[in-house]
């Protein structure tokens, strides 16, 4: 487990990008915390490492998004909406679990939709000061 300190959404973004360094094929980020807690700011350093600031945008009404680079298929999630796991399932969400890399917000509603390794970034924000970040990344396995 790794405990980290963003003092803005730059470096939320920040840590997104070196995220993103290492990001390969089946790799699984789940992202929770609450709403504006730092969740897209991290989606969005993650896509703009691979070139794709430009097309960046939430896919809470879509469910999911799909970038495509030419090195990596990045599929983003936000299952915020989904009333039920199994409607992960109807939409053919696990497929996509090894055709890229997928990051989903949210993603502890569908945790038994999950495959079994997966990367779980948790955020939380500071009452005192509304640009802190505590960011917790833990490795899971099943």
């Amino acid at each position: 487990m790794e405990e980290l300190i963003s003092n803005s959404p730059e470096e939320t973004i920040e840590l997104g990008k070196k995220i993103a360094s290492n990001l390969k094929k089946g790799d699984v980020i789940v992202l929770t915390g609450d709403l504006g807690s730092g969740k897209t700011k991290l989606t969005e350093g993650i896509l703009t490492y691979f070139g794709l600031e430009k097309e960046i945008s939430s896919p809470t009404f879509t469910i999911v998004n799909e970038y495509y680079t030419t090195n990596l298929n990045i599929y983003h999630f936000d299952v915020y909406r989904l009333e039920e796991e199994e409607e992960f399932s109807a939409i053919g969400g696990e497929e996509y679990f090894d055709k890229g890399a997928c990051i989903i917000e949210w993603g502890e509603m569908i945790e038994n939709m999950l495959p079994n390794n997966y990367t779980k970034i948790t955020f939380s924000r500071d009452v005192e000061n509304e640009n802190l970040r505590k960011i917790i990344i833990q490795k899971i396995q099943k």
